[in-house]
């Protein structure tokens, strides 16, 4: 599976996935916090959704980075993302309608969560502001990664079988994937997907983990962020 011509469809080498781990000390310190909502009550929606194997407390300096910008952040309050399940969309919609009825959420998924996040938008685009995938394998062959073992051990089932449909179309709404040629994880492309699967994909220099739990990461996406919805409005 990870040898190929492309070097962008290639699974990262095993030594890149062991630098993954230096960030975990890290992810426990920048956990550290209460996990209400973020940000001014009046600020525009976002629910940020953790990756695989990860939990709100994984996602902090991300939501205190949108909090800063100005977004109201929500934690997605369904403990670790253990992967996909038969309902996980259908308790995603759920929040939505738990952080606001009368405006679109922005949507932000790590990881697995990109993943989920995307097809949240499929399920309810009326309620989705736009969908921001972070290092998330949403395209190609879902073995394009150092994980998917652990994800079928853990989720209980084959990584090309989930219990939710996995599509790799652009979902209806406005959206960005951010990605990274240093990921430890995720193969390029997985993350990046073609140019019809998304509005923009835009390269950072940064590793998996650093997607949800590096502060100075978390600030250039928001950055990126409200680069990408300036540009829909002009």
């Amino acid at each position: 599976m990870n040898i190929s011509s492309d070097p962008d469809l290639r699974i990262p080498p095993n030594w890149r996935r062991l630098t993954e781990a230096g960030w975990l000390l890290s992810r426990a310190w920048h956990g550290i916090g209460h996990l209400d909502p973020r940000g001014p009550p009046g600020g525009p929606p976002a629910l940020v959704i953790p990756g695989f194997i990860a939990n709100d407390r994984t996602t902090m300096a991300l939501r205190r980075a949108l909090a800063e910008g100005g977004y109201r952040t929500y934690p997605w309050n369904d403990g670790w993302n253990l992967g996909a399940r038969a309902d996980t969309i259908a308790r995603l919609k759920q929040r939505l309608d738990e952080i606001s009825r009368d405006k679109p959420v922005l949507v932000v998924g790590w990881s697995l969560g990109g993943v989920f996040a995307r097809e949240l938008a499929r399920a309810a685009p009326d309620r989705v502001r736009a969908v921001v995938t972070l290092g998330s394998p949403f395209s190609q062959d879902p073995h394009l990664n150092n994980v998917w073992r652990l994800y079928e051990w853990v989720a209980g089932h084959p990584v090309d079988q989930p219990p939710i449909e996995r599509i790799t179309a652009k979902p209806p709404v406005p959206t960005l994937a951010l990605w990274s040629r240093k990921d430890g994880l995720i193969a390029p492309l997985a993350a990046r997907g073609t140019p019809e699967e998304s509005d923009k994909a835009v390269e950072l220099d940064c590793s998996h983990m650093a997607f949800g739990v590096s502060t100075s990461t978390a600030r250039r996406v928001v950055q990126e962020i409200e680069q990408f919805l300036a540009e829909l409005s002009s």
